[in-house]
Protein backbone atom coordinates (compact mmCIF):
# COMPACT_ATOMS: atom_id res chain seq x y z
CA UNK A 1 0.00 0.00 0.00
CA UNK A 2 1.27 3.47 -0.88
CA UNK A 3 2.02 5.71 2.11
CA UNK A 4 0.86 9.21 3.01
CA UNK A 5 4.43 10.45 2.58
CA UNK A 6 4.76 8.90 -0.88
CA UNK A 7 1.50 10.50 -2.00
CA UNK A 8 2.52 13.89 -0.60
CA UNK A 9 5.95 13.68 -2.22
CA UNK A 10 4.33 12.84 -5.57
CA UNK A 11 2.43 16.12 -5.41
CA UNK A 12 5.60 18.09 -4.71
CA UNK A 13 7.46 16.23 -7.49
CA UNK A 14 4.89 17.19 -10.15
CA UNK A 15 6.11 20.24 -12.08
CA UNK A 16 3.35 20.63 -14.67
CA UNK A 17 0.35 22.46 -13.17
CA UNK A 18 -2.17 19.96 -14.52
CA UNK A 19 -0.10 17.05 -13.18
CA UNK A 20 0.16 18.72 -9.76
CA UNK A 21 -3.59 19.28 -9.57
CA UNK A 22 -4.25 15.66 -10.57
CA UNK A 23 -1.70 14.36 -8.03
CA UNK A 24 -3.29 16.48 -5.30
CA UNK A 25 -6.75 15.19 -6.10
CA UNK A 26 -5.50 11.59 -6.24
CA UNK A 27 -3.72 11.89 -2.89
CA UNK A 28 -6.73 13.42 -1.14
CA UNK A 29 -9.08 10.82 -2.64
CA UNK A 30 -6.73 7.96 -1.79
CA UNK A 31 -6.47 9.04 1.83
CA UNK A 32 -10.23 9.61 2.15
CA UNK A 33 -10.95 6.13 0.78
CA UNK A 34 -8.41 4.38 3.03
CA UNK A 35 -5.99 3.52 0.25
CA UNK A 36 -2.94 5.19 1.85
CA UNK A 37 -1.01 3.84 4.83
CA UNK A 38 -0.43 6.30 7.69
CA UNK A 39 3.33 5.97 7.22
CA UNK A 40 6.04 8.59 6.75
CA UNK A 41 8.69 6.50 5.09
CA UNK A 42 10.08 9.00 2.57
CA UNK A 43 11.37 12.53 3.11
CA UNK A 44 9.89 15.62 1.52
CA UNK A 45 12.11 17.44 -1.00
CA UNK A 46 13.77 20.72 -0.04
CA UNK A 47 11.98 22.41 -2.93
CA UNK A 48 9.01 21.29 -5.02
CA UNK A 49 9.23 20.88 -8.77
CA UNK A 50 8.26 23.95 -10.78
CA UNK A 51 7.25 24.42 -14.44
CA UNK A 52 9.44 26.39 -16.84
CA UNK A 53 6.88 29.20 -16.61
CA UNK A 54 6.13 31.46 -14.85
CA UNK A 55 9.52 33.09 -14.52
CA UNK A 56 10.26 33.45 -10.81
CA UNK A 57 11.60 36.86 -9.78
CA UNK A 58 12.61 38.32 -6.42
CA UNK A 59 9.62 40.11 -4.85
CA UNK A 60 11.25 43.53 -5.30
CA UNK A 61 11.56 42.96 -9.07
CA UNK A 62 7.91 42.11 -9.65
CA UNK A 63 6.10 44.57 -11.94
CA UNK A 64 3.47 46.73 -10.26
CA UNK A 65 -0.18 45.79 -10.72
CA UNK A 66 -3.06 48.20 -11.19
CA UNK A 67 -6.30 48.27 -9.22
CA UNK A 68 -8.22 45.73 -11.34
CA UNK A 69 -9.86 48.43 -13.46
CA UNK A 70 -8.48 47.35 -16.84
CA UNK A 71 -8.55 43.83 -18.21
CA UNK A 72 -4.76 43.81 -18.24
CA UNK A 73 -4.57 44.65 -14.53
CA UNK A 74 -7.25 42.08 -13.72
CA UNK A 75 -5.29 39.41 -15.57
CA UNK A 76 -2.17 40.36 -13.57
CA UNK A 77 -4.16 40.16 -10.33
CA UNK A 78 -5.70 36.79 -11.12
CA UNK A 79 -2.34 35.44 -12.30
CA UNK A 80 -0.75 36.46 -8.99
CA UNK A 81 -3.57 34.78 -7.07
CA UNK A 82 -3.29 31.64 -9.22
CA UNK A 83 0.42 31.44 -8.39
CA UNK A 84 -0.32 31.77 -4.67
CA UNK A 85 -2.79 28.89 -4.90
CA UNK A 86 -0.34 26.82 -6.96
CA UNK A 87 2.35 27.16 -4.27
CA UNK A 88 -0.27 26.57 -1.58
CA UNK A 89 -0.89 23.07 -2.97
CA UNK A 90 2.72 22.18 -2.18
CA UNK A 91 2.61 23.91 1.21
CA UNK A 92 -0.35 21.80 2.33
CA UNK A 93 1.04 18.45 1.19
CA UNK A 94 4.49 19.29 2.54
CA UNK A 95 2.85 20.05 5.89
CA UNK A 96 1.25 16.61 5.94
CA UNK A 97 4.22 14.68 4.61
CA UNK A 98 6.90 16.49 6.63
CA UNK A 99 5.18 16.75 10.00
CA UNK A 100 2.32 14.25 9.99
CA UNK A 101 4.18 11.60 11.98
CA UNK A 102 4.09 13.85 15.04
CA UNK A 103 0.30 14.21 15.10
CA UNK A 104 -2.87 12.08 15.02
CA UNK A 105 -4.39 10.96 11.73
CA UNK A 106 -6.69 13.99 11.79
CA UNK A 107 -3.66 16.14 10.95
CA UNK A 108 -3.43 14.38 7.57
CA UNK A 109 -7.21 14.66 7.19
CA UNK A 110 -6.95 18.42 7.50
CA UNK A 111 -3.85 19.10 5.38
CA UNK A 112 -4.71 16.71 2.56
CA UNK A 113 -8.14 18.38 2.55
CA UNK A 114 -6.52 21.82 2.45
CA UNK A 115 -4.28 20.68 -0.41
CA UNK A 116 -7.29 19.46 -2.41
CA UNK A 117 -8.97 22.83 -1.84
CA UNK A 118 -5.89 24.71 -3.04
CA UNK A 119 -5.76 22.54 -6.17
CA UNK A 120 -9.39 23.38 -6.87
CA UNK A 121 -8.74 27.09 -6.29
CA UNK A 122 -5.81 27.03 -8.71
CA UNK A 123 -7.87 25.21 -11.34
CA UNK A 124 -10.67 27.80 -11.07
CA UNK A 125 -8.26 30.72 -11.41
CA UNK A 126 -6.36 29.06 -14.25
CA UNK A 127 -9.63 28.53 -16.13
CA UNK A 128 -10.57 32.16 -15.49
CA UNK A 129 -7.24 33.31 -16.94
CA UNK A 130 -7.96 31.32 -20.10
CA UNK A 131 -11.42 32.89 -20.33
CA UNK A 132 -9.70 36.29 -20.24
CA UNK A 133 -7.33 35.29 -23.05
CA UNK A 134 -4.29 34.52 -20.90
CA UNK A 135 -2.84 31.52 -19.05
CA UNK A 136 -0.90 30.62 -15.95
CA UNK A 137 2.79 31.19 -16.69
CA UNK A 138 2.22 34.10 -19.05
CA UNK A 139 3.43 36.59 -16.43
CA UNK A 140 6.30 36.48 -13.90
CA UNK A 141 5.72 35.48 -10.29
CA UNK A 142 7.79 35.33 -7.11
CA UNK A 143 8.62 32.46 -4.78
CA UNK A 144 8.29 34.24 -1.44
CA UNK A 145 5.71 31.77 -0.16
CA UNK A 146 8.09 28.83 -0.52
CA UNK A 147 10.84 30.88 1.14
CA UNK A 148 8.62 30.81 4.24
CA UNK A 149 8.42 27.02 3.98
CA UNK A 150 12.19 26.72 3.73
CA UNK A 151 12.69 28.91 6.79
CA UNK A 152 10.34 26.73 8.87
CA UNK A 153 11.19 23.26 7.53
CA UNK A 154 12.73 22.28 10.87
CA UNK A 155 9.83 23.20 13.18
CA UNK A 156 6.14 22.39 12.79
CA UNK A 157 5.07 25.12 15.22
CA UNK A 158 7.01 27.69 13.21
CA UNK A 159 5.46 26.39 9.96
CA UNK A 160 1.95 26.58 11.42
CA UNK A 161 2.60 30.02 12.88
CA UNK A 162 3.87 31.52 9.62
CA UNK A 163 2.03 29.81 6.76
CA UNK A 164 -1.62 29.46 7.81
CA UNK A 165 -1.63 31.91 10.75
CA UNK A 166 0.21 34.80 9.06
CA UNK A 167 0.24 34.34 5.29
CA UNK A 168 -3.17 32.73 4.81
CA UNK A 169 -4.67 34.94 7.50
CA UNK A 170 -3.52 37.95 5.50
CA UNK A 171 -5.66 36.64 2.67
CA UNK A 172 -8.68 36.89 4.96
CA UNK A 173 -7.86 40.58 5.42
CA UNK A 174 -7.31 41.63 1.81
CA UNK A 175 -9.62 39.37 -0.22
CA UNK A 176 -12.92 41.12 0.66
CA UNK A 177 -11.70 44.44 -0.78
CA UNK A 178 -10.42 42.64 -3.88
CA UNK A 179 -13.86 41.06 -4.35
CA UNK A 180 -15.43 44.51 -4.06
CA UNK A 181 -13.07 45.95 -6.68
CA UNK A 182 -13.78 43.13 -9.12
CA UNK A 183 -17.52 43.48 -8.58
CA UNK A 184 -17.30 47.24 -9.12
CA UNK A 185 -15.79 46.78 -12.59
CA UNK A 186 -18.36 44.13 -13.55
CA UNK A 187 -16.15 41.04 -13.20
CA UNK A 188 -18.70 38.94 -11.35
CA UNK A 189 -17.09 35.66 -12.46
CA UNK A 190 -13.76 36.47 -10.81
CA UNK A 191 -15.51 37.86 -7.73
CA UNK A 192 -17.42 34.57 -7.30
CA UNK A 193 -14.19 32.57 -7.42
CA UNK A 194 -12.57 34.76 -4.79
CA UNK A 195 -15.64 34.52 -2.57
CA UNK A 196 -15.39 30.74 -2.67
CA UNK A 197 -11.66 30.92 -1.91
CA UNK A 198 -12.26 33.29 1.01
CA UNK A 199 -14.79 30.93 2.59
CA UNK A 200 -12.40 27.99 2.27
CA UNK A 201 -9.45 29.96 3.64
CA UNK A 202 -11.29 30.54 6.93
CA UNK A 203 -11.26 26.75 7.39
CA UNK A 204 -7.59 26.59 6.44
CA UNK A 205 -6.59 29.20 9.01
CA UNK A 206 -8.77 27.41 11.56
CA UNK A 207 -6.88 24.17 10.88
CA UNK A 208 -3.57 25.97 11.32
CA UNK A 209 -4.67 27.57 14.58
CA UNK A 210 -6.09 24.30 15.92
CA UNK A 211 -2.91 22.30 15.28
CA UNK A 212 -0.70 25.13 16.51
CA UNK A 213 -2.60 25.20 19.79
CA UNK A 214 -2.51 21.40 19.96
CA UNK A 215 1.27 21.43 19.54
CA UNK A 216 1.64 24.19 22.12
CA UNK A 217 -0.46 22.24 24.63
CA UNK A 218 1.83 19.23 24.18
CA UNK A 219 4.90 21.38 24.89
CA UNK A 220 3.22 23.45 27.66
CA UNK A 221 3.60 26.70 25.69
CA UNK A 222 1.19 29.63 25.94
CA UNK A 223 -0.05 29.72 22.32
CA UNK A 224 -0.32 33.48 21.87
CA UNK A 225 3.10 34.11 23.40
CA UNK A 226 4.75 31.31 21.42
CA UNK A 227 3.14 32.51 18.19
CA UNK A 228 4.47 36.04 18.60
CA UNK A 229 7.93 34.67 19.40
CA UNK A 230 7.95 32.54 16.25
CA UNK A 231 6.59 35.32 14.04
CA UNK A 232 9.24 37.75 15.25
CA UNK A 233 11.93 35.14 14.58
CA UNK A 234 10.81 33.76 11.21
CA UNK A 235 8.58 36.29 9.45
CA UNK A 236 10.35 39.05 7.57
CA UNK A 237 7.35 41.29 7.02
CA UNK A 238 5.01 43.15 9.34
CA UNK A 239 1.77 41.99 10.92
CA UNK A 240 -0.22 45.11 10.21
CA UNK A 241 -3.84 46.26 9.92
CA UNK A 242 -6.42 46.45 8.56
CA UNK A 243 -7.53 43.07 9.92
CA UNK A 244 -10.66 41.13 9.05
CA UNK A 245 -11.32 40.49 12.74
CA UNK A 246 -14.59 38.63 12.19
CA UNK A 247 -13.06 36.15 9.73
CA UNK A 248 -10.00 35.73 11.94
CA UNK A 249 -12.24 35.11 14.96
CA UNK A 250 -14.16 32.48 12.97
CA UNK A 251 -10.82 30.79 12.33
CA UNK A 252 -9.88 30.85 16.03
CA UNK A 253 -7.18 33.46 15.42
CA UNK A 254 -8.22 35.97 18.03
CA UNK A 255 -6.87 39.48 18.61
CA UNK A 256 -4.84 38.12 21.56
CA UNK A 257 -2.46 36.66 18.98
CA UNK A 258 -1.83 39.52 16.58
CA UNK A 259 -2.88 42.78 18.22
CA UNK A 260 0.30 43.14 20.35
CA UNK A 261 2.48 42.80 17.21
CA UNK A 262 0.30 45.23 15.27
CA UNK A 263 0.56 47.75 18.13
CA UNK A 264 4.37 47.59 17.88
Amino acid sequence: MRSVAEAARAVLAAADPRDKVMAARAAARGWRMGRLAHDFDVAMPDRPARPAEPELLPPNRMPKRGKAGSERSRIALIHALAHIEFVAIDLAFDMAGRFGAHFPRAFVDDWFGVGADEAMHFALLDRRLKQLGSRYGALPAHDGLWDAATATAHDVLARLAIVPMVLEARGLDVTPSTIDRLSAVGDAASARILTRILNDEVRHVRAGTYWFESGCARESFVPETKWRELVERHFRGLVKPPFNDSARDSAGLTRDYYQPLAAQ
